[in-house]
């Protein structure tokens, strides 16, 4: 049974929209390129600080903190400062940051640690990474509130308060 206020959404046979990939594919060709860029970036961390079987693993760690931070500080430009290209997002916060964060990996080295008998050092790396990941956002994104409050002066070129990329 259907509502009757339900009825007049539907559509007749044969008026279905396709959705407009040609206008989705510079954004998803972004993502892709930025995905690369981060991914490669990661792989090279990994390659520079390699874990220890059953140890602390320091480059996954670190490269999901500082991916955060940088997080952080993007999205108050780009939300709040910048009036940013429409790739701009696409490409760096999803693309280079979702490449070189790797939360997968993460998970993956909790179980690979419990499994290798030592799960204080997987529970330790499970709540280290969390709460570090969490307060690199917030330190990063306070921090570039302070520091562009500061160096901010009143302009006629601003548009809504966002300068343009």
């Amino acid at each position: 049974m259907t509502a009757p206020e339900a009825q007049s959404l539907r559509t007749r046979p044969g008026t279905a929209r396709r959705p407009d990939w040609r206008g989705q594919t510079p954004i998803v060709a972004m993502v892709a390129l930025g995905g690369a860029v981060g991914a490669v970036a990661r792989y090279g961390l990994a390659l520079w600080v390699p874990a220890r079987s059953g140890g602390f693993p320091w480059a996954t760690f670190w490269t999901n903190v500082v991916g955060c931070a940088v997080m952080g500080a993007f999205m108050v430009l780009v939300t709040e400062i910048w009036a940013a290209h429409r790739f701009v997002r696409p490409f760096f916060g999803t693309g280079v940051l979702g490449g070189f964060t790797t939360f997968s990996t993460y998970a993956v080295d909790i179980q690979k640690l419990v499994d290798a008998g030592h799960p204080r050092t997987g529970l330790a790396y499970l709540a280290a990474t969390v709460l570090a990941a969490l307060t690199a956002v917030w330190l990063a994104a306070t921090a570039t509130r302070r520091v562009l409050k500061r160096r901010r002066k009143p302009s006629t070129s601003d548009t809504k308060g966002k300068k343009s990329l």
